[in-house]
């Protein structure tokens, strides 16, 4: 299973379903980063991503996005084989 690195704040709703997406497909470790306590974070976030907005989500090396970019792979089931390292987004 890949990696999943999601960037995040304390109280950010589309952070709890993406996290119980993501569950749901049997990831069990998320490394998150809390760019509302770190705002260096905050900065390599914006950076890497060009997005302003939480969460925004890694899986290995691919930026998904956000959570409704998640959704939307999984529904078009391009989740799952992401998860498992067998295709890129």
């Amino acid at each position: 299973m890949q990696a999943v690195k999601m960037y995040t704040t304390a109280y950010c709703p589309y952070c709890v379903r993406a996290k119980q997406l993501l569950k749901a497909r049997g990831v069990t470790e998320i490394e998150e980063i809390r760019i509302d306590a770190d705002l260096a974070a905050r900065e390599r976030m914006m950076q890497s991503t060009g997005r302003r907005t939480v969460p925004q989500i890694y899986i290995g090396d691919t930026h998904v996005g956000g959570f409704d970019d998640l959704a939307a792979l999984d529904a078009a089931g391009r989740l799952q084989p992401l998860l498992q390292g067998q295709m890129s987004v």
